[in-house]
Formats: structure tokens, sequence, C-alpha cells
């Protein structure tokens, strides 16, 4: 079977990951590229006995590489091994798109042109001459559209016949002045053994001031030759272009050319104004932001009434599977740490995997739909206010779902000062593993009819401190004020359901696979830790007033007071004493103490440590026995302290290992770890004894 290699390139917000999602029987990979934390996504999937591996690569405007996605994406096409690309573009922004096609013809690959989302244009009457483009450009040219399936089968075909019998294209001709500089540099890179075609696209990225390439011929024997000639050249095609730059001027012959395929091959009778019309509503100067906030509550309501439900099935599972393997397992140390420590506390934590899930699906929707660009053009003026640019709304929302990647969003500011003050508050702004911790204490104490609006204030607290934290900031330590905010508007457009649900298939096996192994893990640890070393003298110390308690009411009291007391003199009990007096002006006992550190691994530690520690029961539902645990043992002023240290202090260790490699200065590194945790302690003391003196 042949294997084919094809990189999937395009612009920003074209449909690549709709595209994949609508190939039907492709197995999806999701991981990183070697030496970053930039996502990689691969589709396999088999035709005509050929293997097709296609790789989603990180959007970028050009080969003009800013951002780390963007060089990722450059270095990709320039330097990896592949066979072809697929360049994806979008319908309704063609000629725009197209300049990037250019630049990919330049490169000397085989190159398929899949022109998407060609619905939204035969809907306002409109057309493309797909043949016309292919004339013009001397490549296959697909009219696809994802949503609909739309020209899927002819795309895969088209990358067999490419891949079989393609040839890079030959037919795309700047202007002669730009033309006869490409050759006078292409000629001496030729003499330096470099093949025609690279030689050509060297060249042309030279004009384009790339540094990559000029390191790539500087040390060539064939430098000193070209160097004068190159600067030379340089400014020709600047002063005969009447430009400042050859650079400019490159660009400008590329807009000529889009220019001339858009007039020959597209065919727009009007313009749909209906995205206006909306936004004349959800960007209104004085709607917008209510509209924003209602629609944000929503979420938060829908993450626990529609939670509610299937979270209850899964504790049931859990508890049945605890019984049982209590039941089937030999006794011992090994069926004790199963049925105690690992089920009943992987089972706290995935019931709550509804309500992550809601949460992330909500999210998704306002993305795809179009709406989370403009909620961020709508608060740029809000956020400048606080010293933040308007493009850190993204980065900061993705931090609703998972730190880690609102980390790599923040790569999207240009500004390191800017970028660096959105990634110390991006912490702020809970992730979705914060979310069971603030379930089970807000089902512990407050109403049911009323948990929705907790959660709520809880992550708009958080973001409103995570702005004040920002303004102090920019006051301080990065004075100076952001930058201009410019941003790309994309179509509304009906979500992919696919997509979506494609989505949070990865989100959950990845929540899942988090809770089954390192939560697991962690929990059997800590299960193993509160049960030894064993203290023989306290069980038969309670042995016999168990075997005198007078009904089973006082012997149920008996057996718990005997757990207590043995697990206060484990290795658990000693370390969380050790602890204790860190937290102790917080009202924190031993087990907070404890729970609060292992939670720096992961945020959903928290509670699987909390029900080992608490022995929930193994027949019983673990997060309705948890949560009636802590209602009896941490009063309301202690829970409101923890669920802030929870919602301040530093993010889990994957989150900070991103931050880190994000940011190399040392300083910034040190202030990162410190500042989060001292300021977490401080407020949770201040929440303790206000609540203390209010008389709660």
């Amino acid at each position: 079977m042949n294997k084919i290699k094809v990189a999937l390139v395009g612009q920003p917000n074209v449909g690549k990951s709709h595209l994949i999602n609508s190939i039907t029987g492709a197995t999806l990979h999701v991981g990183n590229f070697s030496g970053v934390t930039v996502e990689k996504k691969e589709v396999v999937f088999t035709k005509e006995n050929h293997e097709i591996t296609i790789t989603d690569l990180p959007g970028l405007y050009s080969l003009n590489a800013y951002s780390p996605d963007e060089q990722v994406t450059k270095d990709y096409i320039i330097n990896q091994d592949y066979d072809l690309i697929v360049n994806v573009v979008d319908a309704n922004a063609l000629q725009r798109n197209l300049a990037l096609t250019l630049q990919l013809l330049d490169s000397g690959k085989k190159v398929v042109l899949a022109i998407n989302m060609i619905d939204e244009i035969e809907k306002i009457g409109g057309s493309i001459n797909g043949e016309e483009i292919s004339k013009l450009l001397g490549i296959p040219v697909v009219l696809v559209s994802a949503k609909q399936k739309k020209g899927i089968d002819k795309l895969t075909q088209k990358i067999l016949e490419m891949y079989t019998f393609g040839k890079p294209s030959d037919k795309i001709q700047y202007d002669i002045n730009v033309e006869n500089s490409i050759k006078e540099i292409s000629d001496v890179l030729e003499k330096g053994h470099f093949e025609p075609k690279v030689a050509r696209f060297y060249a042309i990225r030279l004009f384009e001031n790339d540094e990559d390439i000029y390191k790539k011929i500087h040390d060539k024997p064939i430098f000193l030759e070209l160097h004068d000639k190159y600067l030379r050249e340089k400014d020709n095609i600047a002063t005969l272009h009447g430009e400042s730059d050859s650079q400019t001027a490159l660009s400008g012959a590329r807009v000529s050319v889009t220019k001339f395929i858009c007039q020959k091959a597209l065919s727009v009778p009007h313009l749909d104004t209906s995205d206006e019309k909306v936004d004349n509503l959800l960007i209104h100067r004085m709607l917008g932001l209510p509209i924003f906030l209602f629609l944000m509550w929503g979420l938060f309501q829908a993450t626990f009434l529609l939670g509610e439900y299937p979270m209850g099935l899964i504790e049931e599972a859990f508890g049945f599977l605890s019984e049982k393997s209590a039941q089937i397992l030999p006794e011992g140390t090994f069926s004790s740490a199963i049925s105690e420590g690992f089920i009943p506390a992987v089972g706290a934590i995935l019931s709550f995997l509804p309500n992550i899930l809601i949460l992330f699906m909500g999210l998704n929707l306002l993305e795809q739909t179009g709406y989370m660009a403009r909620a961020a053009y709508l608060l740029d003026g809000t956020l400048k206010k606080f010293g933040l640019h308007g493009k850190a709304f993204i980065p900061m929302v993705t931090g609703f779902g998972c730190s880690v990647p609102a980390y790599m969003a923040a790569r999207t500011l240009k500004n390191p000062k800017d970028k660096l003050i959105t990634m110390l508050v991006i912490s702020f702004f809970s992730c979705s593993a914060r979310l069971p911790v603030y379930v089970l204490f807000i089902s512990a104490f407050f109403e049911s009819s009323s948990a929705g609006n907790i959660l709520f204030l809880i992550y708009i607290g958080g973001a409103i401190m995570g702005l004040i934290m920002a303004k102090i900031l920019r006051l301080s330590l990065f004075k100076g004020e952001a930058e201009p905010f410019v941003m790309e508007m994309p179509k509304y457009r009906f979500p992919s359901i696919k997509g979506l649900f494609r989505d949070l298939q990865i989100k959950a096996m990845i929540f899942i696979k988090k809770a089954g192994i390192f939560i697991g893990l962690t929990s059997i640890v800590i299960w193993l830790l509160s049960a030894y070393p064993k203290n023989e003298v306290i069980e038969a110390e309670f042995s016999a007033k168990i075997e005198n308690a007078i009904n089973d009411k006082e012997k149920a009291k008996l057996e718990i007071e005997m757990s207590s007391a043995l697990m206060e003199q484990s290795y658990i009990g000693v370390i969380g004493k050790a602890i204790q007096p860190i937290f102790a002006p917080l009202g924190f006992d031993w087990k907070l103490s404890v729970a609060t550190v292992t939670a720096l691994a992961a945020k959903e530690v928290a509670v699987a440590t909390l029900a080992t520690l608490n022995k929930v029961e193994a027949t019983d539902e673990p997060t309705e026995s948890l949560i009636a645990t802590i209602r009896e043992s941490v009063d309301f002023k202690t829970a409101m302290a923890f669920m802030v240290i929870i919602m301040i202090y530093s993010p889990c260790l994957a989150a900070m290992s991103t931050f880190l490699s994000e940011v190399l200065e040392v300083k910034w590194r040190v202030f990162y770890i410190l500042y989060p945790n001292i300021l977490a302690w401080i407020l949770a003391y201040l929440t303790y004894n206000v609540l203390a003196i209010l008389g709660f």
C-alpha cells in the first residue's frame, strides 16, 4: 500500500479542521509538533490502495511568519518531507487567501487548491469558476463545502492524481521587473548547486527579507558573489515599484495576480448584509456587553442543570463498581486500594465529566459561530482600561477550558509586554479542572436552584480579579499603553455538528485518560499513605468498644471515630499536620491542607484526595457521600476560603510547564511561581475572617 503524506495549509478561519472532520472513515491523531507545544492534528484514511495521512498545520497568513504557530507551519512547508500540499481557501475571501496560495506555488511543491465554503457563495447567487482558476494557476482546483461534505470525494481523488501524475506549477509569473530580479539571484544560487525551483523560491524569499533562508545560504561559497547582487536587486525592485522595500513590492505584485484571477473566475452579484444586521445587535455599544454576560450566565446555568442527570448515572455506576470489586477481589491491601481508593476517587472525578463537556460545548459553539471574535472586539475598550490588548480576550476565554492552550493562544499578541501581562493573569480565569471542586463545594453549601448563579459569580469574580491584577501590573511593572487592536471578523456560520462532537470526543478521552491514569494512581498513593502504618493499639481499643455498642447507630459512629484516629496516625496524617500551620489561619484542617497541596498537580486531584481521606463508602453514590461529608466537617467560611485558594493559586503542573516554556526570563518565571500563591493565601485569609466577623 502506497503512503501519501499531505500538508493541509491555509489562513486562519478557512475551515481546515471542518474539512478534516468531513473526511469519513478517517482516524484522528492529536499530539504536539516535535520540540514545541503547538498542537498537531493528523487524520489517516485509505483510498484505492493508498494510505493518506493529512497533517493539519496551524493557520498562517503568509510565509512571513510572525507567531510561533506560523513559524511551525513555515518550517514544515520548507523543511519537512511530504508529498503535496492541500491549500484550503475561504470562498468568501478568495482574493486575500490566494496571496498565500501564490507563496506556496513559489515553493515548487505540488499543490491542490480546495476552495471551501462554496455553499455560502452559491447561497447569495454567486459562483466561482474552478476550471478557470486551475488553468491560470496550473494546479488542480476543487470547490468544496466541508459543512455539507460537498466535493470531499473529488478532493481525495485529486490528491491521488496529483501524487501519481502531477507536477509543481510553473505558471506563476510576476511582472517583468520582479522576474528579472528573481532570475539574477536564482542564477547565482544555481551555481551553488541549488535546483532551479529551489533557487527561484529562495530568491523570492530573500526579497521578502526571510531570515531563515538568508541563514541557509550565508555560509555557502556563493554567498560573497550573491550578496552585492542581492542588495542591488532589492533596491531595483523597490524603486521600480515605487515602494520603500522589496517585500512590499512583491506583496503588491501578488495582489495584482490575485485580483486578476478573481476578475476572471469570481462572480458575486451582491453582498450579504445579514452579518451586519446581527452585528448591529451583538456588538451594540449599549446592548453588546449585557448580551455577552447573559450568554455566559446561560452557559453556566446549563453546566449545572443539564449535567445533573448524567452525573447521577455515573455516580451510581461507580458506586456499583466499587461494591462489586470489594466482593470479587480477595481480601487484602490490593482489594482495599482498588475498592476504597482507586474506584471511588476516579468515580468522584468522572462524575463531573458531563459538566465539563457542557462547558466546552458552549465555548466551542460561541467560537464556531464567529461570536467569540465579536466578543473580543466588544470588550476591547474595557480591556484597554485595565491595560490589556483586545486580543487578550481569546486566550483568557480559552482559559475557562484549559490554561495550557490559553497560554499558547497568547502567542497571537505580538507585543512582548501585552503577551506577558495576559499570561500572568490567565490563571484567574478558572479552567475546567477547577469545576469539580466548585461543583462539590457549591452542592454542599448552596441550594441547587442557585448553584448556576453561584458558579457564574465565581467565574466572573475570578475574571474581575484578573483584570484588576492586569491593571496593577500595567501601572507598576509594564508601564505603557497596549497596542491598537486589529482583528479579522469571520462570517457568522452554523457550527459543524460533527466537528463539535469530534472535539468533545477528544476532550472527553483526554479527561478520562487523565482521571484513569494520573488521578487514579495518585488516589492509590494517597490511600496507601492514609492506610499505613497500622496502629494495632487503636484498632484493638475501638474494636472492643464496637463489640459492646448498644445499637447500629452507635457502632457506625465508633467506626467513623476509629477511621479518623487511624488516619491521623498514618503517613498522610503526619504530612497533613506538618503543613497545617500554613493553612490554619484559613480554618483548614489537615485534610484540606493535603488537598490544597496535591491539587497543584491537577486541580481535580483535590476532589479525589478529599474522597480518599474522608473514606467515601463504596456502596454509596461517591459524590453524594462526599458532599454530605464536606457539609458536616467543613464550616461555610472555611469552604469559601478553600474555593478562593483553588480559584487563584498556581494552575496545574502542565499549565505551569507551558508558561515556563513560553517565558524564558528567570525573573518572570520566579514571579509567576510566587505571586499567585501569596495572593491566594492573603485573599483566602481575608475571606475567612470577614465571613467570621459577619457571623458565618
